[in-house]
């Protein structure tokens, strides 16, 4: 067996391996004897259908799997043997069988990149603040009796904030009426913002049966892509206004959202709790984030780019699994593949450099994921969907649906070591404004006391 290894770049090789005549000439032999034996050709009886009428027939489909196999049983011990370590599976060209009877491959090989520790224990983060004021469960509570109101239809005003109101509208871009901006005997909730601010104080002062046309220029961030970035006029008309009658804040209405539930302090008491819980997840995410942002700051290395096509994929596949649930796809949306990719591509390029990082945290400090963890990870799952942590188990039997949950609990590990390793400090916000109230609470310079 003859190896070839060249750079392509700090982290692709291009390794061509050839295999001897004699190790083919087998393989093939072997291939053409089963064939005899086994196909059927009009004019001939199984098994003696003469090789040359084979091999006219079935020499494609013979090179093609005995140059599969071939690849399969040789290039796992030509890598095992090379000084680098490969991070991804390779991408396989080139299969040829020569003229000589050996068979020559290309095995194009991103490997691991090498790349020093920087600091990472001891980090300064800021704090998150996670707590819950009375405020937020006020908000919560108005947000409930907000929903459970009962809706009266209005004949006798115009439209209001906080009523819900039914609509037909049209949306037209440069003059062109939209396709997927339209809707009939739609009901816009106003104020709640799901159709945007502006889109529904539009709609304030309006009354029933009464049309309009006005235009909303939607910021590049906004999440519908159809409308991002736009000037749209849309052309409303009014079909109906309703009401909320609320109920009032007592121990009755706890019982009505749910019977669990006997007084109203029941109900402020479950609302804390709930959103403590959010508040926490929240910030642990946030946390991680600040981790992860420090931790680039101090590694800058390349990356393999078949990794970060990889990840860019991945991004662009959620994108239009979004898309489609709303009944549209990447050209109706108006977004371009490649302007997708040129978009996500910073992003993809951090977080494939980020977990570089962690696992050579992970393998520094010895970090791993053992039993324990993953009988955790199942009954927390389990937990979220109330389910058995055995049902969920079932569902992480495959090697292949195994694989990545055991990479995101090792990330988890990681970034809690992460975590307990760093210092945290109050935000810079908050220093500043402290000191500034401290200095207009200090009298001034020339300022006496009197006694």
């Amino acid at each position: 067996m003859d190896v070839k290894v060249e750079e392509v770049s700090g982290l692709t090789k291009k390794v061509t391996i050839t295999l001897p005549a004699d190790d083919v000439r087998k393989r093939i032999e072997k291939a053409y004897a089963k064939l005899q034996k086994d196909v059927k050709m009009k004019g001939f009886r199984r098994g003696k259908v003469p090789r040359s009428v084979i091999e006219k027939t079935y020499k494609p489909q013979v090179e093609a799997e005995v140059g599969e196999q071939l690849v399969q049983d040789t290039y796992f011990d030509v890598i095992e043997k090379q000084d680098f370590d490969p991070v991804v599976h390779p991408e396989i060209g080139d299969p040829s069988f020569n003229e000589d009877g050996s068979f020559t491959y290309v095995a194009r090989v991103d490997v691991r990149p090498e790349f020093e520790l920087g600091e990472y224990k001891g980090l300064e983060i800021e704090e998150v603040e996670s707590s819950v004021d009375e405020a937020a469960i006020d908000f919560e509570l108005s947000r409930i009796q907000r929903d459970m109101a009962v809706l009266r239809t209005v004949e006798d005003r115009p439209v209001q904030m906080n009523d819900v109101v039914v609509v037909d509208y049209q949306g037209f871009y440069k003059g062109n009426p939209m396709k997927h901006v339209k809707n009939e005997d739609f009901s816009i909730d106003v104020g709640k913002g799901q159709m945007g601010p502006e889109f529904e104080g539009k709609l304030v002062g309006m009354k029933p049966g009464e049309e309009a046309s006005h235009e909303v220029d939607f910021p590049e961030t906004h999440p519908n892509p159809m409308l991002a970035g736009k000037t749209v006029e849309f052309r409303t008309k009014v079909k109906d206004i309703k009401e909320r009658v609320l109920a009032e804040l007592d121990d009755e209405f706890a019982k009505d959202v749910n019977d669990e539930f006997n007084t109203l302090d029941d109900l402020k008491a479950m609302i804390r709790e709930r959103l403590e819980a959010e508040k926490r997840s929240v910030a642990e995410g946030q946390l991680n984030d600040r981790i992860m942002q420090k931790l680039l700051e101090n590694h800058q290395f390349d990356v393999p780019e078949r990794l970060v096509r990889f990840e860019i994929e991945q991004m662009i596949k959620q994108t239009e699994e979004r898309l489609e649930k709303n009944g549209m796809n990447l050209e109706i949306a108006g977004l371009s593949r490649e302007k997708l990719e040129e978009d996500n591509r910073p992003v993809a390029i951090q977080r494939v450099t980020g977990d570089f990082i962690l696992k050579k945290i992970a393998e520094v400090e010895e970090i791993k994921v053992n039993d324990e963890d993953l009988e955790s990870t199942f009954k927390r799952i389990g937990d979220q969907y109330h389910m058995p942590a055995d049902k969920v188990k079932e569902f992480f039997r495959n090697r292949d649906d195994l694989l990545p949950l055991m990479n995101e609990v090792l990330n988890e590990k990681i970034l809690n070591f992460l975590k307990n390793a760093s210092t945290f400090v109050k935000p810079r916000e908050t220093v500043v404004d402290k000191q500034e109230e401290a200095a207009e609470a200090a009298p001034d310079a020339g300022e006496t006391s009197e006694e």
